[in-house]
């Protein structure tokens, strides 16, 4: 049209084949050029070896055809792994039973690190290991100020070990037992989030 306007496109209804097309041929063509130089490297030896090792990730936000269809096709053309986004256990089911090895849940996820993060003033951080366990990094307390990790025994007394400590913007994991904390320090802990409620009164 003469005013420049772009015609507006309708909803997408699928995966976009082309470029999932363009990164696979990528990923073969890159695969199939290291699969040449080692066998130039190893050909005395009568050896070849196979770079491809294919990794998809698929992300897809709220479009759940087109994540299944992606995920279905991908690993059609022999992806080894393939990581697919779920926001319900019913996409889950559905995605693993057409060809994801894998599924995350991004959102709650996301959700959970926040409702532990923000809920307390002494968390710094916070890594889910699995439902029970999980790393925290955590403040020390007033009352363990210049006391060393013998003497507070938290591992016997609460069942949490200190994996590091935060000092001056480095983290060191070289944790003894003679070890002193002191007022600017964070630590690195692991253990049940029960046992960490407890031990840091959170």
């Amino acid at each position: 049209m003469a005013d420049g306007k772009k015609k507006k496109s309708g909803k997408k209804t699928g995966p976009d084949w082309g470029w999932i097309l363009f990164i696979f041929v990528i990923t073969m063509v890159i695969s199939a050029a290291m699969s040449f130089i080692s066998s130039r490297l190893l050909g005395n030896a009568g050896m070849a070896v196979s770079f491809l090792i294919l990794i998809c990730i698929v992300a897809i936000g709220n479009d759940f055809q087109s994540s299944l269809e992606t995920t279905s096709l991908l690993k059609e053309l022999g992806a080894k792994l393939v990581v697919s986004r779920a926001s319900r256990d019913i996409h889950a089911k559905f995605l693993l039973r057409n060809g994801a090895d894998e599924v995350l849940y991004p959102e709650r996820q996301l959700a959970s690190w926040a409702a532990i993060r923000y809920t307390s003033d002494h968390i710094s951080d916070y890594v889910e290991i699995d439902k029970d366990y999980g790393i925290f990094e955590v403040e020390v307390p007033m009352n363990w100020f210049e006391k060393s990790i013998r003497d507070l025994d938290i591992r016997n007394k609460y069942n949490v070990n200190i994996l590091g400590i935060k000092r001056d913007e480095k983290i060191s994991m070289n944790v003894a037992p003679d070890t002193h904390l002191k007022p600017d320090d964070t630590i690195m802990v692991l253990g049940k989030f029960v046992d960490v409620q407890k031990c840091f009164h959170i």
